[in-house]
């Protein structure tokens, strides 16, 4: 059986379809955050003028991240995304669901409530699942839409900086949790950025966010049920303070999102994660040889 909250923060493909049927004209935005690695040389939009969701729109992670920070997907100034998300259509009393064809809509989730706006729920499997199944789908580039004022107030007890982190690393006062594939925590491959070295930091538990989610055609997060096991055989405490990070602070909040749902709020993300730590000559970095 799924946790209450399993529900509150996901809505399913179907759920969603009906909505978008019986209800379209409600306060509501279906948000499609897809995003590429910049090093792909791709970028979701092509992919969302392709086909999307009907009526959804696109926002680019780079777009509502901190342009002025030499780490990559920072968390901006309110005012920054509070432009964004009223330029968007999206007001205080909007509901907002975000998909993506991968890995992002978690972000999205906790940047949202990281800046007060609780109304907000990921679809469940995501753009992969509405395709599986051969739901509606809509061409083109987004529609414009009319833009409404949106507040928003960041709640930095929710971020974990370096000067904080270096602390807890030394500390171990709380539980640290890194969502990178295994291999590049080890520093079996490289970070993934250029200049940035490999490793993990001291004390930290290897819980690769690919592990919450069902095989395809499914993609949907794995039960509350499946997800305690997963942090209980990697050795996780969630009775303890937890920080959840990774390469760029993007999966490090599935990791959060999962806790969440199992019921404890006593998570918080290290927003400059790997590619802030890995760049700092002075942060202790251990690899596992193979």
């Amino acid at each position: 059986m799924q946790d209450d909250k399993y529900h509150t923060w996901l809505i399913e493909t179907d759920a969603l379809a009906r909505l978008l049927e019986t209800d379209p004209a409600a306060d509501r935005v279906v948000l499609d955050c897809s995003w590429y690695l910049p090093g792909t040389g791709k970028h979701a939009l092509d992919d969302f003028a392709e086909a999307h969701v009907p009526g959804a729109r696109f926002v680019d992670l780079a777009d509502i991240s901190d342009p002025e920070s030499p780490y990559v997907n920072m968390m901006p100034a309110a005012a920054r995304f509070a432009a964004a998300m009223g330029a968007l259509g999206i007001g205080p009393e909007t509901d907002v669901i975000v998909y993506d064809s991968g890995y992002v809509s978690a972000r999205l989730w906790w940047m949202f409530r990281t800046f007060g706006h609780d109304r907000v729920r990921i679809l469940n499997g995501g753009w992969r699942k509405w395709r599986a199944e051969g739901r509606p789908t809509e061409s083109g580039d987004p529609q414009p839409a009319t833009p409404r004022p949106f507040d928003a107030e960041k709640d930095a007890a929710r971020i974990v900086a370096l000067s904080e982190m270096r602390k807890i690393v030394d500390t171990a006062s709380a539980t640290v949790i890194d969502a990178r594939t295994a291999a590049r925590f080890r520093g079996q491959e490289g970070s993934g950025y250029p200049g940035v070295a490999s490793g993990f930091m001291p004390g930290a538990i290897n819980t690769p966010w690919q592990l919450f989610f069902e095989p395809a055609p499914s993609h949907r997060f794995v039960s509350v049920d499946t997800a305690r096991k997963i942090f209980a055989s990697h050795g996780v405490d969630l009775a303890r303070p937890v920080v959840t990070t990774c390469g760029s602070g993007v999966t490090a909040s599935i990791l959060g999102f999962m806790i969440e749902l199992l019921g404890h709020s006593d998570w918080r993300l290290y927003d400059g994660s790997w590619h802030e730590w890995g760049q700092h000559p002075d942060t202790p970095k251990l690899t596992t040889p193979e």
